[in-house]
Formats: C-alpha cells, structure tokens, sequence
C-alpha cells in the first residue's frame, strides 16, 4: 500500500496527484517540496489515514491519503453436522 500525495488544483483537493510513496516519512518531504503548506491534521478512519495540509490561514491546499489492509471478506468457519 502506498501514500498518496495530492494537491489542490482550485476546485478539489484531491486534484492533481503529486507522488506515490511507500513510507509516510517520503510523502511528507514531497508534500513540504511541492506543496506550501503550514499545518498538518492526521485524520484516521476505518480503512485510511488521511493527513490533511492546510495553508497560511488554514484554506486547504493538498491532502496525503493511505488506505490500510485489512480483510476484505468475513471468515467463515466449518459447519458442524
């Protein structure tokens, strides 16, 4: 799985995809690369992480998003006769 770097292009902030990286670190150096950003708010949800970047006067300006593993179907044990 991979962290996504995306800027905002004026309309979304998932606009224009910047980099895919494999480490959280290595998205982070390209964002403050690519992107002007001040604050940073790590948000986590059942399959993703999102690390919103927010400008001078918190606007938003990109968005660094990483889906997680995890089980996409549900177990099913042996019936018993």
């Amino acid at each position: 799985m991979s962290w996504k770097v995306y800027k905002y292009n004026g309309r979304y902030i998932m606009g224009e995809l910047v980099g895919s990286h494999r480490t959280e670190d290595a998205a982070m150096k390209k964002a403050k690369k690519e992107i002007d950003f001040k604050f940073s708010e790590r948000e986590k949800k059942k399959n993703e992480i999102l690390i919103w970047l927010d400008g001078e006067n918190h606007t938003p300006v990109g968005v660094i998003i990483h889906e997680l593993k995890g089980a996409k179907r549900s177990r099913q044990g042996k019936k018993k006769g």
